[in-house]
């Protein structure tokens, strides 16, 4: 069964999406067999696989709202074994339509238990933000990884984003865990991105990953080439960072 694992984080721009993609693209270079479900209404995750989510006739949508199983939406990345739920611009009005179905908040997981016996992983990369599309993507988790830039204003939501953790686990989801903070963007030679991780080693409740992502150009060009930055350049500090990240995931579990 799969290790089921929703990357969140309320605040946009923390490198959410950039963790989302290229994990999954780590994961699968070392022989897992991974699914990303892309639950963000702006498909990043999808276009940055190099998949248009403009053309796309259904998507995780139709899935959510019982119109498609999700074995039908699914489609092939650039890596063996790494495959996409995507996202299309009718999630956008997921929001809505889901607040009159019963048991709204285990769509996703309901959807998942159909698939959840085909892969090692599943990675869900929700919206940033705290809403009913969040909510499923941590219902449907077993663990939460929380990507956490390295600037000061990063951290002041990030007390939010327990609180909605907690309140799943007290009354939706008992056994879910967070598995980690990830600190991202950072540039050791800042000094306020020293300061932050300094303050996230004292007072983040959970463990912080012993990989940090730097601040790296090749990352941020891969998505507009529809590429994991495996296939872009693999050389780089970025895809090193992840490539350690995925050898910590892998490693927790064992």
């Amino acid at each position: 069964m799969a290790r089921i694992i929703t990357i969140a984080n309320q605040k946009g721009g923390v490198g959410k999406t950039t963790t989302a993609i290229n994990l999954g693209a780590y994961l699968a270079h070392h022989g897992k067999f991974v699914l990303l479900v892309d639950l963000d209404p702006q498909a990043n995750a999808t276009s940055g696989l190099g998949i248009d989510h403009r053309g796309l006739q259904q998507g995780i949508y139709h899935s959510l709202i019982g119109q498609a199983p999700i074995k039908k939406i699914l489609q092939d990345t650039a890596h063996h074994g790494y495959r996409l739920a995507p996202s299309t611009p009718d999630l956008a009005g997921a929001r809505v339509e889901l607040i009159e179905i019963p048991d709204r908040e285990f769509q996703l997981h309901n959807v998942l238990l159909e698939v959840r016996n085909d892969y090692d992983y599943i990675i869900i990369d929700s919206p940033p933000s705290l809403d009913l599309l969040t909510v499923n993507a941590l219902v449907a988790a077993n663990e939460i990884l929380i990507p956490i830039q390295a600037e000061y204003y990063a951290l002041e939501g990030l007390g939010q984003l327990l609180h909605t953790i907690d309140l799943v686990k007290e009354n939706l989801k008992s056994n879910l865990r967070v598995l980690g903070g990830l600190v991202t963007m950072y540039d050791k030679r800042n000094k306020l991105s020293r300061h932050v991780l300094n303050e996230l080693y004292q007072h983040f409740p959970h463990r912080i990953f012993n990989s940090i992502i730097p601040r790296n150009v090749r990352l941020t060009e891969s998505p507009s080439f529809g590429r994991t930055v495996l296939n872009y350049d693999a050389g780089c500090k970025g895809a090193r960072a992840y490539e350690s990240l995925a050898r910590e995931v892998i490693e927790l579990e064992e």
